[in-house]
């Protein structure tokens, strides 16, 4: 198990390529950002400020990057598919630290932007106005979601994406809204063995932040198979409160493991902890304290990265090496790291 390590980034350069997705033709079309293993003549380019990827989020808002290589070459085998879901207000590279590190170890990952529910879009919304209907435009959001997920999978596993997923079964990860949208896409698609959301909507709490009561009526838990699922949680996210994770963890008949990061809040799964938890702040109901008193992000990244590629390693692709390290208690394990978790089980 010693050439195992799930917490380092993996042998493969990561490439990313940018797609626009048709869901419904003629109605909806999405963009999916798709990182891949890229060949070797792109080695250490992903890392390497001076040639990874850059973007802009929004028109004024640039200069933002990834680990990964623009339009690199793939390496041409198929691969196991993972499709990533963003937050409320999120977009879909909120979270390239997870889809990168998946793809350096030999997945192919998919994020679609859910169009209409994106961070451009709600801050436009902010400007110009909410929607008068706010329970009609979540539950609208909550019909898309799924569909693009699932649409996002047959483009991954058809090469429309311009590589190819393996068709034996994927993985689906998701932060927040992502999260609830892993657990409902996970009911209804058979094609996903394996999810990991990341501090989910659908749980009830009086707490919460912000539209969660037709989130909790629709999350959808009864799957009607058995999917290995871990969720990862904040003890103090100030927007989905732990004991909706509790209710979600309760309910689910899947859901039988949870990880607890100490001292963590909501946008500790998105890149740039620190950053984007002093932006939303002032939005988070002012139960949260300054980002520099809670955990460091990188220690966040650790915990998702690491404990998340365990998880799909053992699940879809069945390593000895990665069920031996799911079958240990992961305070223990992210203890020799210096990083305090809690295991909570159903």
């Amino acid at each position: 198990m010693a050439s195992y390590d799930p917490f380092s980034r993996g042998p493969h350069p990561v490439g990313v390529a940018t797609f626009d997705v048709t869901v419904v033709e003629g109605d909806r079309t999405v963009p999916v950002e798709v990182w891949y293993p890229a060949t070797a003549e792109h080695a250490g380019q992903d890392l390497d400020p001076d040639t990874q990827d850059s973007f802009a989020l929004m028109p004024g808002i640039e200069g933002m990057t990834q680990q990964a290589v623009r339009d690199a070459t793939p390496i041409g085998d198929p691969c196991p598919g993972v499709v990533f879901s963003h937050g409320f207000a999120g977009h879909r590279r909120q979270t390239t630290h997870l889809c990168t590190h998946l793809a350096s170890h030999g997945y192919v990952v998919a994020s679609p932007d859910h169009v209409g529910n994106t961070t451009a879009e709600i801050m436009s919304m902010m400007v110009e106005g909410m929607p008068e209907d706010m329970e009609g435009y979540v539950r609208q959001v909550a019909a898309d979601r799924p569909r693009d997920a699932s649409r996002t999978l047959d483009a991954l596993i058809s090469g429309e994406l311009g590589v190819k997923a393996l068709d034996d079964g994927a993985g689906m990860a998701g932060h927040s809204f992502g999260g609830w949208t892993t657990l409902t896409t996970t009911a209804r698609d058979d094609r996903i063995v394996a999810a990991l959301p990341l501090a989910p909507a659908g749980g009830h709490s009086d707490t919460n932040v912000g539209p969660a009561q037709p989130i909790y009526d629709l999350v959808e838990l009864d799957w009607g198979r058995r999917v290995p699922t871990l969720m990862i949680v904040a003890d103090e996210d100030s927007v989905l409160a732990l004991d909706g994770m509790h209710d979600l963890l309760a309910r689910g008949e899947s859901l039988d493991r949870m990880v607890v990061i100490v001292n963590a809040d909501h946008f500790h799964f998105c890149d740039g902890v620190e950053l984007v938890h002093d932006m939303m702040a002032p939005l988070m109901g002012g139960q949260t304290k300054k980002s520099s008193e809670f955990v460091p992000g990188a220690h966040a990244y650790d915990v998702t990265n690491g404990l998340g590629l365990i998880h799909f390693d053992a699940t879809i692709r069945k390593l000895p090496d990665a069920i031996a390290l799911s079958e240990r208690d992961p305070k223990e394990l992210l203890a020799e790291r210096g990083i305090a978790v809690e295991l909570v089980t159903s």
